[in-house]
């Protein structure tokens, strides 16, 4: 998750942070420009997250499946929603320190691909706000249409967020040294501006996606998997140049993944992989094995254990999968993702992706 600016509070000191939160449940933000989906950025993001499917790399392998270009892969809403988030956590989490924001939580909706040449449009909007253990836990609802209107994705981010200290206050200084010049500022999202700064709902002024069939082509068939059946194993290695190749493609510029020193200033021992990152490598195993990226219907993780990835070397990341239970009437199996580093789970126990299967 990209490292914030501390979000500036209201001058009284009545002023309930929490309380904000809540009254802005609702609240959306919908990015003026569209994000047009590059046929090599693409490519760089599927090699940023290790998925080699055809699909995501040559047009002959693109319409093998039946698409008529490169297809992004299932994470690539990463990327996409960024700036809009970055811009709704502006309006919504005043009185927060945003440099320690915490993803813990993802969930995604798969309705159509997203292909290269796609225009997409991108709403966010906060679902929902909680106090735990003093802390806040917000989950910010996502969604994704082309240039028809037509629904792409909805995703859900949960995230913890906390008060200032001064200790924070001194890793917020130390951030905006280590970061590009600009991404703190006000400006740094300036070609977004609020639709809505009085929280109004959007869907009066717009027209409500329009959700197609399911049109992927999934190599896997229905009658030859069974429950319990076992996915291949995947061992993936991740080095410091993985971590910011990652962080320069998606634009997260969190130096707690590059950075000992900031990382030693949170107590980690060493820097952390993108939580996005290892779900990328969880659902790129998955579609591998059904054979269409498109197949997916939808993905859970839980962010568990951090990746510690070291200076020199590398972090292996083991991938086990099974499939937990089959829907004759839907034809379609939920498999369960077992991802570890060092035998910890980094995914959560419930960590599962739902499939189209032939």
């Amino acid at each position: 998750m990209t490292a914030e600016t501390l979000a500036d509070a209201p001058a009284p000191e009545e002023y309930d942070p929490a309380q904000h939160a809540m009254d802005m449940v609702g609240y959306h933000y919908r990015a003026d420009d569209h994000y047009e989906v590059g046929r090599e950025k693409v490519r760089e993001y599927a090699k940023a997250v290790r998925d080699f499917h055809p699909v995501h790399w040559t047009e002959d392998g693109a319409a093998e499946r039946g698409y008529d270009a490169l297809m992004a892969p299932p994470t690539f809403f990463s990327l996409v929603g960024i700036l809009a988030q970055q811009k709704l956590l502006g309006r919504i989490a005043a009185g927060y320190d945003l440099t320690r924001m915490l993803q813990t939580d993802q969930y995604v909706e798969y309705y159509g691909p997203v292909l290269a040449g796609d225009r997409l449009t991108c709403d966010v909007s906060l679902d929902s706000f909680r106090k735990v253990a003093g802390r806040g836990s917000m989950v910010t609802k996502t969604v994704l249409t082309n240039q028809r209107n037509e629904l792409a994705q909805i995703t859900y981010t949960t995230l913890l967020i906390d008060r200032p200290s001064d200790d924070d206050r001194r890793i917020e200084d130390a951030a905006r040294g280590m970061v590009m010049a600009g991404m703190f500022g006000p400006d740094a999202a300036s070609a977004d501006t609020e639709t809505n700064p009085d929280g109004d709902d959007l869907e009066a002024s717009y027209d409500p996606p329009v959700r197609v069939p399911f049109r992927g082509a999934p190599t896997r068939r229905f009658e030859d998997v069974t429950v319990g059946e076992a996915l291949p194993q995947r061992v993936v290695s991740l080095t410091r140049g993985d971590l910011i190749n990652y962080a320069g493609v998606v634009g997260d510029n969190n130096p707690v993944h590059w950075s000992d020193s900031f990382a030693a200033m949170l107590g980690l021992e060493t820097v952390v992989a993108h939580g996005m990152l290892t779900m990328g490598l969880g659902t790129g195993f998955v579609s591998q094995w059904v054979g269409d990226p498109g197949a997916l219907k939808d993905s859970t993780v839980r962010f568990t254990s951090p990746v510690l990835v070291p200076p020199v070397g590398h972090t292996e990341v083991t991938i086990d999968g099974v499939v937990k239970s089959l829907d004759p009437e839907a034809r379609t199996a939920v498999v369960s993702i077992d991802a570890r580093c060092a035998g910890k789970r980094i995914l959560g126990h419930k960590a599962t992706a739902t499939v189209h299967l032939a």
